[in-house]
């Protein structure tokens, strides 16, 4: 019975034994397999780099972003690696992932800080920025907008500062500069946008807060006009006729054709807004 039992053990053994060529082939197979699915796997770098911008000038950003990937890896340390690295921040900003091209200029600004291309960098950092907000100033929708997030505009203007300070002859800083002009504008508008939603739901205190807001934090921008007319007829409301008074003198002398003053009867939020241009 021990032999039988002994033979009864022996012959799974065996069994296994002889399925490991067998279990090694295919893995091998596999592993062939998959190598030969990466058709990149013998380019060179230039070539990589090529069809990548092949990729990229057709559109077809999904398929320019992983061969970017591929190429950053094999030309690790050298130009070409950083090259690419920008290359695909840009090809996930207009593939619409605005997330991923953030972290990878971020990656790249910390790992090259002496890089020649940094001012291109932080340019199209305040880029992603910039469009990735166009949504928060698109006052034409009448949505609520008092909880909207304004950290991408203020990122955009770091980004735009930071390129126009530290690189003052770059070709990317005239055009930040307008930028941030733009996001100047649109963050006051922002903030008298917010007062006029207050005032016209009857909330003063808030409305005078948001006007003193933009007041306080912006200076020589359109949106001023409105904000000074807000805060004079939400001291009217309250109650408070000095301090209507008193507001209503800055905004004569600031804005003597103001039409939130005088007998043209507008009323505040009824004026056409500034950046409107229809």
């Amino acid at each position: 019975m021990v032999r039988l039992g002994e033979r009864e053990l022996r012959v799974p053994v065996r069994a296994k034994l002889s399925l490991l060529p067998v279990v090694l082939a295919a893995l091998l197979a596999g592993c062939s397999s998959l190598k030969d699915d990466d058709k990149t796997a013998s380019w060179s770098p230039n070539k990589l780099y090529a069809e990548a911008k092949d990729e990229l000038s057709g559109g077809s950003y999904d398929k320019a972003i992983p061969l970017l990937e591929k190429l950053e890896g094999r030309a690790a340390g050298t130009p070409l690696a950083q090259q690419a690295q920008l290359d695909r921040a840009y090809a996930q900003y207009k593939a619409g992932d605005q997330a991923q091209a953030l972290a990878t200029l971020d990656r790249f600004i910390k790992l090259h800080p002496a890089s020649p291309a940094l001012d291109y960098a932080l340019y199209l950092k305040g880029i992603v920025n910039f469009n990735d907000n166009l949504g928060m100033f698109a006052f034409l929708s009448r949505q609520d907008l008092s909880e909207r997030d304004q950290k991408a505009a203020k990122e955009s203007f770091e980004a735009f500062r930071d390129l126009s300070t530290r690189f003052p002859d770059s070709r990317y800083t005239p055009d930040a500069r307008a930028r941030m002009t733009y996001i100047v504008n649109s963050l006051a508008q922002y903030e008298v946008h917010v007062a006029r939603y207050y005032y016209s739901r009857g909330a003063y205190v808030a409305a005078i807060n948001r006007a003193q807001s933009a007041l306080a934090d912006y200076r020589d921008v359109p949106a001023l006009e409105e904000a000074l007319a807000i805060l004079m007829r939400s001291y009217d409301k309250l109650g408070m006729p000095q301090l209507r008074d008193d507001t209503r003198r800055v905004l004569e002398k600031n804005y003597p054709n103001s039409a939130y003053i005088g007998g043209s009867g507008t009323r505040v939020g009824q004026q056409k807004p500034w950046w409107r241009f229809w």
